[in-house]
């Protein structure tokens, strides 16, 4: 698995949406790519800081920020499990 393949799966990775196969893919990629290791953390915290910062959705964003970022982090925070619990 590439990097790349890696990250075009962490979504439904997160969801539990793969197959075995597919997991231990990614498990053994995580092993040995540090990187996507950080890029996984980064992109739990990133979702767990919009979550635990008391944001809806429907909150109003600064118009400084650029809309595809909003529109990535609430992609990002519709699809991820609620890790709350």
């Amino acid at each position: 698995m590439t990097c790349k393949e890696f990250i075009d799966i962490l979504d439904a990775y997160l969801e539990g949406g793969l197959t075995p196969q597919q997991r231990a893919e990614i498990s053994k990629h995580l092993h040995l790519c540090p990187e996507c290791v950080d890029y996984l953390d980064s992109y739990r915290f990133t979702i767990r800081a919009a979550r635990d910062c008391g944001c809806g959705a429907d909150d109003p964003v600064p118009t400084d920020v650029p809309e595809e970022l909003v529109q990535a982090v609430l992609a990002a925070f519709k699809k991820a499990p609620d890790q709350s619990s």
